[in-house]
């Protein structure tokens, strides 16, 4: 929940000069709070950057105060939707079945959705990891097309804490979570205080496709080395 409008085209503004030189083949996705995004649309229309939303419900339309449907994401050019992130589990009530709710949503809409997993601290102290992820996956990912999907493993003790899980250990679990798909070319990405200063090491390690980015995001310069990782 950060930026106004006027705030993230400021970002726009920083960010994407120091793109010009970054891979054709790296993806490179904002995920934005529901009032910025037709505004990035916009002003990303014709450029590599593309938008998501951070969520989205499962009905079309209803009695669904303060949620946004499938039709009103499109209508503002997004691509992609963040769905179960940890924060939506912790402190919005979000379960394994409506995620998968939200899910078959975004793919019945043509939007790429983007898993999120993860333990917190508790389960990985009782070596719950995988037993708690492997639930995640099994039942978020019911009537799922894995054709359309991105996973981001993100351990919940690695969130905002400073406390990255190693990346030998992200490595590990995601190649857990692999195995456990029926379609092993799904991009999975690592989320969990990823910043300038450890994403080459993140990056070089061969299970992992990609970065799910938090408060390192926020800064064009800071976001921009993360995209451009060496």
């Amino acid at each position: 929940m950060y930026k106004t409008q006027a705030e993230a085209l400021e970002f726009l503004q920083a960010f994407l000069p120091l793109l010009e030189n970054t891979p054709e083949d790296r993806d490179v996705i904002l995920c934005a709070p529901f009032t910025t995004l037709t505004a990035l649309s916009k002003n990303l229309h014709g450029s590599r950057v593309q938008v998501g939303a951070q969520n989205i419900h499962w009905e079309d339309s209803g009695a669904f105060t303060g949620e946004i449907s499938g039709p009103m994401l499109l209508e503002t050019g997004v691509r992609y939707v963040v769905i179960g992130h940890s924060e939506r589990r912790q402190y919005f009530g979000e379960t394994d079945a409506t995620v998968n709710q939200r899910l078959k949503a975004a793919q019945s809409h043509r939007l790429t959705p983007i898993l999120c997993v993860g333990e917190s601290k508790a389960q990985r102290d009782a070596n719950q990891t995988e037993s708690v992820i492997f639930e995640q996956l099994e039942k978020g990912l019911v009537g799922v097309d894995q054709n359309n999907l991105m996973i981001a493993y993100e351990p919940i003790w690695a969130i905002g804490t400073g406390d990255t899980c190693a990346s030998s250990e992200a490595n590990r679990v995601i190649g857990l979570i692999r195995s456990r798909l029926t379609n092993s070319k799904v991009t999975i990405q690592y989320g969990g205080s990823v910043k300038p200063d450890n994403v080459d090491d993140i990056m070089a390690q061969p299970e992992i496709d990609g970065a799910l980015v938090g408060g390192a995001s926020l800064a064009g310069e800071d976001f921009a080395r993360i995209v451009n990782y060496q």
